[in-house]
């Protein structure tokens, strides 16, 4: 028996290469979908990885800046105390030499006076300025109590004396003041 052309037809498609083809190429198809997603998933994770190391670069940076900016600032901390002594030593040549009236006196009183001025514009210059003391409360952190003495004029806490000025440098404390307080 012959058989009908569309009855052979029929049955060919049904094992017809091209639709398993089209099948595999679906799997395929997800599978290469799959993929791509992971890549996008990957690819986003990276992106946020970078851009936290690019900002923790970044502040490690602006760190390092001020760290240099202070290491810069405070540098002479060192030289300016130990400059601070020949102000002292200066400062007390002025007042041992007060009482006195003789004309040499008179001299060198004025030239020690200029030798004072003199430093202290330097040190006004790297930042270092002196804190007045007497007539303030005080204050732990930017005084040391040498003596207290009885004073009913002030109340308690005053300071009536400074021994030794306190010097700040770009207002942090390079050294407390000695002084003598109200009871």
């Amino acid at each position: 028996m012959k058989k009908d052309k569309t009855e052979l037809d029929f049955k060919d498609e049904d094992q017809n290469p091209e639709r398993e083809n089209c099948e595999e190429k679906t799997e395929e198809n997800l599978a290469v979908e799959d993929e791509l997603e992971n890549l996008r998933a990957e690819n986003a994770k990276l992106k946020d990885d970078y851009l936290r190391a690019y900002a923790d670069l970044e502040n490690t940076k602006k760190r390092c800046a001020l760290d240099m900016e202070k290491q810069s600032k405070y540098a002479i901390s060192a030289f300016a105390k130990d400059l601070l002594s020949v102000a002292d030593n200066l400062h007390r040549a002025l007042t041992a030499v007060e009482n006195d009236d003789e004309e040499q006196l008179k001299q060198f009183k004025k030239g020690v006076e200029l030798t004072e001025m003199e430093l202290m514009k330097v040190l006004n210059k790297f930042g270092i300025t002196k804190m007045e003391a007497v007539g303030n409360v005080f204050d732990p952190a930017f005084h040391q109590v040498v003596q207290e003495v009885e004073d009913k004029t002030k109340p308690a806490g005053t300071i009536v004396a400074e021994l030794q000025t306190g010097y700040m440098i770009n207002g942090r404390l390079l050294r407390e003041a000695m002084v003598i307080v109200s009871r």
